[in-house]
């Protein structure tokens, strides 16, 4: 009758349980030398029976002596096996992958180096297994006992250099869920061991992990947070090397999917992530070029924030968002774009985020939102047309930008959103040009700072940017229609007229308007007139500019029933100092000219010593009067014939203007009562 453990002796089988080391020693050196015996003649039903024998008896057992005897045991028979182990690899790995979860530590070492010795003997039989190895080692490096992390570490790397040998045979598509599983870790020793088995993975040239990239990225990403110095670059590492690959061939990449991830991750709060994602971002941009424009709205999303970095820290998640930034705006001007629009980009998605950052506070993230604005109306205007109404409110918001380059931006999209149409519009002049010019007017209205601080810069730019003669002509028929507001009337007609007469933008127009013995002119003086009329002092300046001198001398004389406030004598004071200007050198020269048989001379002097009347004897009065002191006697001494001046040359009803005039005064005149009676009886509040 067989002993009850054979085919181990009786007394090999007391000391494979003993308690001391030296003897379960001795009792796995009988094994291992039994075990060649076996091999050599071929017995495998014998050395089953072994193997089943410490699998079941040892190292099941409650006697965690016995349990440490089964597992030298079975390190034993590996290595009795050698080469041969791999017939017998699953009897040997499965009981001490068991034992690797035992709670005595000790035995929990053992089975490491137990498996060490098999997987040694095994090489590539073990392939099969290592999903379960991986997932075991994955435990015991996070273990509380250092010799039993020790003992991991140790066949961890050996387990590497037979998986890296044995990449042929090595089932990558059966790992990737199990190492998705395990990125999520927060153990820094876990961290550890996962990037360690990615970066070596990696390595291989065999192995191409980029197909997979899409499974693990958000895992690294998540990982670059871990406050541990050694996981953070072990992280960046793994992270630069799928990179580097990706630029020597991005066929593999899921770059659809991978993109999603790199933006969710460039939005993240930490700086090292962000950088990161961003960068990636950048050199996805340049690699795959117009592929990722579908995902414009989220790149958006990720890198306009980043645009308005100052800190040194932040220096490089800045360049390269503006690098990303130039780059997409290159990409979208591309001719291969602009046949295909539909297929590459989505103009809905993109213009709700940049509508959403027009409101952001950086400087430079809204000026890089209006640029994009401006850049998509210029290469998709009949797209983006559907968009020009929801923008006009945003965009008229940021005219309060305490930024100069910010509001000059916005006037540059709300010009190219009014030209596109203009574009598409034979009747724009008298609809599109009327409805931008009312809402800005309105905005004037409402925002007394915009009117005070920022107006001037608007209209001047605007003049620049479109056509400067419709802008003065549609704000002027707005004034005249629809302004019922006399005070706010006066004050941009005083605005309008200080530009015209002194900006460098308007020279055209001034010289047009010098000359309304043309007819076109001369329409454009009767329509600038009509809302002009509210602010007595710029009808001056206007007919002055115009070379009415005839009309101007009359409406001098209607001055003496216009309310001298101390407003008007500023203006004309203003008005002198203008005289006084390069401007109306013209008009100076006038006063000794003989054209028109002196006619324009001597109306012009009798306006300028109408106005000097007005005058107080101030600085201003002085002025004046030392000019008109210049002026030659020769060209009084003959009767004036009216026909002969420019103002009757031009054929524009003057007497018609001229009651305009005195009905707009006396409106206003009204007003002013009407206003000092209400403030008696309900005093304005402080």
């Amino acid at each position: 009758m067989d002993p009850p453990y054979a085919p181990l002796s009786e007394s090999c089988a007391k000391a494979l349980g003993d308690k001391v080391y030296e003897k379960r020693k001795l009792a796995s050196q009988e094994i291992e030398k039994m075990v060649t015996e076996f091999n050599n003649k071929n017995n495998s039903v014998q050395i089953r029976k072994l193997i089943d024998v410490l699998s079941t008896d040892y190292a099941t057992s409650r006697d965690v002596n016995r349990r440490k005897g089964a597992l030298i045991g079975l390190a034993a028979t590996g290595l009795g096996l050698g080469k041969d182990s791999d017939k017998y690899v699953n009897e040997l790995v499965t009981p001490i992958l068991t034992c690797l979860n035992d709670p005595d530590l000790r035995v929990r070492y053992f089975a490491c180096e137990s498996l060490y010795n098999v997987v040694k003997v095994a090489r590539s039989a073990i392939i099969p297994f290592f999903p379960e190895l991986f997932a075991a080692l994955s435990r015991l490096v996070t273990d509380s006992d250092q010799t039993v992390k020790d003992g991991s570490e140790l066949l961890d790397r050996l387990l590497k250099d037979i998986v890296t040998e044995s990449s042929q045979t090595f089932n990558l598509e059966a790992f990737i869920p199990l190492l998705r599983e395990h990125i999520y870790v927060k153990d820094a020793f876990a961290r550890q061991y996962v990037i360690s088995w990615i970066s070596i993975l990696n390595a291989v040239p065999d192995i191409n992990m980029v197909n997979y990239l899409t499974e693990i990225l958000d895992g690294l990403f998540v990982m670059l947070e871990d406050n541990t110095p050694e996981i953070q670059r072990m992280c960046e590492n793994a992270i630069s090397q799928f990179l580097k690959s990706i630029r020597n061939d991005s066929s593999s990449v899921r770059m659809e999917d991978t993109i999603n991830t790199l933006i969710t991750h460039a939005q993240s709060p930490n700086e090292l992530i962000k950088s990161t994602a961003i960068n990636w971002i950048r050199e996805f941009v340049q690699i795959f070029g117009t592929s990722v424009l579908p995902y414009a709205s989220g790149i958006f999303t990720a890198i306009l924030p980043c645009l308005e970095y100052n800190l040194e820290s932040k220096r490089s998640i800045k360049e390269s968002a503006v690098s990303v930034n130039n780059t997409m705006m290159l990409l979208v001007s591309t001719k291969e774009l602009k046949t295909q629009t539909g297929d590459k980009i989505d103009l809905s998605s993109i213009m709700d985020v940049l509508s959403q950052y027009l409101t952001h506070n950086s400087m430079h993230t809204k000026i890089a939102v209006l640029k994009w604005i401006h850049h998509l109306f210029t290469n998709f205007p009949n797209e983006m047309s559907q968009h020009a109404s929801n923008l006009n409110n945003n965009l008229l918001s940021t005219l309060a930008d305490n930024s100069d380059e910010v509001v000059l931006q916005s006037l540059s999209v709300l010009a190219e959103i009014v030209n596109s149409q203009d574009n598409r519009e034979n009747d724009f002049k008298k609809t599109h040009y009327r409805k931008f010019l009312l809402s800005l007017l309105n905005l004037f209205s409402e925002e007394k700072l915009i009117l005070e601080n920022r107006a001037s810069l608007i209209i001047r730019k605007l003049c620049v940017l479109l056509n400067a003669e419709y802008i003065y002509r549609t704000f002027a028929e707005i004034i005249a229609d629809e302004v019922p507001n006399l005070k706010f009337a006066s004050t941009v007609v005083r605005l309008l007229n200080i530009i015209l007469l002194t900006s460098t933008e308007l020279f055209e127009l001034r010289t047009s308007l010098r000359t309304i013995s043309n007819e076109k002119s001369a329409d454009l003086f009767q329509c600038l007139y009509k809302s002009w009329a509210h602010c007595p002092v710029s009808t001056l300046s206007l007919c002055l500019l115009a070379q009415s001198y005839q009309h101007v001398s009359r409406l001098v004389t209607l001055f003496a029933d216009v309310e001298i406030t101390l407003e008007l004598l500023t203006e004309l004071d203003k008005l002198v100092q203008l005289i006084e200007s390069p401007i109306f050198g013209p008009l100076r020269l006038t006063l000794v000219s003989k054209a028109n048989n002196c006619a324009d001379a001597q109306y012009l002097a009798h306006a300028l010593f109408g106005i000097l009347m007005l005058l107080p004897q101030t600085e201003a009065f002085d002025t004046l009067r030392n000019r008109l002191q210049c002026v030659p006697n020769y060209w009084g001494q003959n009767p004036i014939d009216e026909r002969n001046s420019l103002e009757y040359k031009s054929g524009i009803d003057f007497d018609a203007l001229e009651q305009h005039f005195i009905k707009l005064q006396k409106a206003h005149r009204e007003q002013r009562i009407v206003h000092r009676k209400r403030s008696i009886i309900t005093p304005e509040s402080n």
